[in-house]
């Protein structure tokens, strides 16, 4: 199985104390994270990817932001080139009227057979589903 996964949920896998609200699916969040690097699924992620979650934990664990993005840089991860997904995602935004940096994943699983992305946006996964080739975390079925 191949995931595209969204920086809200990414952001979950090193999200401590305080910085985590209580209903936060942060332990679905890890279970896909165990699955990848057990070789259960496959991440696909658009060439944005690090630098969304690297803005956010810069925001939310500055002082661990740097650790968690080496760990994330080590995972493997299979990455788009910038230009494959962007006219479909740009058209997805405008459909949407949606942000462009939430499209590009959408876009990508759409543009990847068998792909799925996987997000914790309530906002944008409520506007795509009719689309497909997304799910919700919460629901998120592991391999």
């Amino acid at each position: 199985m191949i995931c595209v996964i969204d920086a809200s949920v990414a952001v979950k896998w090193f999200v401590r104390g305080a910085a985590a609200a209580p209903e936060d699916p942060i332990d679905q969040a890890i279970q896909l994270l165990g699955a990848a690097v057990e070789g259960r699924l496959q991440l696909c992620q658009p060439p944005h990817f690090l630098a969304e979650v690297a803005a956010v934990l810069t925001r939310i664990e500055p002082g661990t932001a740097v650790r968690d993005l080496d760990n994330l840089a080590a995972l493997q991860i299979a990455w788009a080139h910038p230009t494959e997904v962007y006219p479909r995602a740009v058209g997805l935004a405008a459909r949407l009227n949606h942000h462009l940096f939430d499209t590009l994943y959408h876009a990508l699983a759409l543009e990847t057979p068998g792909a799925v992305f996987v997000t914790a946006d309530r906002r944008y996964f409520d506007k795509a589903r009719p689309l497909g080739a997304i799910a919700w975390l919460a629901d998120f079925p592991l391999p």
